[in-house]
């Protein structure tokens, strides 16, 4: 792989990594509106669409938790 590649793999690896700060400081914000909803609230369909979003975005940073790697393996 040629410098100009490895960089723009870099760039991208930087990129992601932003992405996930930033998916998981939501998720965070989420779970924690979650965790405030009074019971009744929590098990209805507010409850289980925070839910929903919450499970999304933690299998999205999964997700990048894999990527990031590969993407630095690819720069070797």
């Amino acid at each position: 792989m040629n410098k100009d590649r490895r960089k723009q793999l870099s760039e991208i690896g930087e990129q992601l990594e932003a992405i996930k700060e930033q998916l998981e400081a939501l998720c965070d914000e989420e779970q924690d509106y979650y965790d405030n909803m009074p019971e009744g609230i929590q098990s209805g369909e507010r409850g289980e669409k925070a839910q929903s979003a919450i499970e999304n975005m933690e299998a999205a940073i999964d997700a990048l938790d894999e990527a990031l790697p590969a993407i630095e393996e690819a720069q070797a």
